[in-house]
């Protein structure tokens, strides 16, 4: 799990975005500068909604936001057995739609704090059923 401190990436205007849209650009920020490319942001099924697909080598990356407001809330906390089922039903059905031969992975994403104070928690392969390939 890395820990990403306030400061390291730019400073964002959460006064014109909600709290939720605010943590998912910071994330996409911080995967970027990673060398993930984004490939889609709020990609939807139904009711099944994945925050942000990226790529990098030969992994697609899942990535699963949730943004707090207060340190002491655990975002990762939010992230329910339904919740996890439906992240896996949505990569599967992306990776389906795409034909892709890219390795899947689910990632999920905690930040915390507003746009001048907040910490960014990552944590990899968070979601452990194995996805299929369909290529």
């Amino acid at each position: 799990m890395l820990i990403f401190a306030a400061g390291q990436t730019p400073e964002y205007m959460a006064e014109h975005n909600d709290l939720g849209k605010w943590g998912e650009a910071v994330v996409a920020d911080y995967l970027a500068e990673r060398g993930y490319a984004i490939v889609e942001r709020n990609w939807r099924l139904g009711k099944i909604e994945i925050d942000i697909i990226a790529s990098k080598g030969a992994e697609i990356v899942f990535v699963e936001v949730k943004t707090r407001r207060e340190p002491s809330a655990n975002p990762f906390e939010a992230l329910t057995p339904r919740k996890e089922q439906m992240l896996l039903r949505g990569a599967n059905a992306y990776m389906q739609t795409c034909n892709s031969a890219l390795s899947p992975r689910i990632d999920v994403a905690a930040v915390e704090g507003n746009e001048h104070d907040y910490r960014i928690e990552y944590a990899e392969d968070t979601v452990r059923p194995r996805l299929r390939t369909y290529r």
